[in-house]
């Protein structure tokens, strides 16, 4: 998992420079994972539940496709 959040995060450096500056310690990821299957859930119904469990930032770029 180590290894996939750096490559991950190198990536994402890359791309934007701004999160790189903000990160400047290269602290982007947490210590810790979370991994769950889902099952019988369908895209549809995760969506659902991350639309009506978590309040959208205005000023947040990130969108959920």
């Amino acid at each position: 998992m180590r290894r996939v959040k750096g490559r991950v995060s190198q990536k994402i450096f890359e791309e934007f420079p701004v999160i790189k500056k903000r990160y400047w310690g290269r602290h982007f990821w947490a210590r810790g994972y979370f991994c769950v299957t889902s099952g019988e859930l369908t895209k549809e119904m995760i969506q659902e539940y991350l639309a009506h469990h978590f309040e959208k930032d205005p000023n947040d770029l990130f969108d959920i496709e």
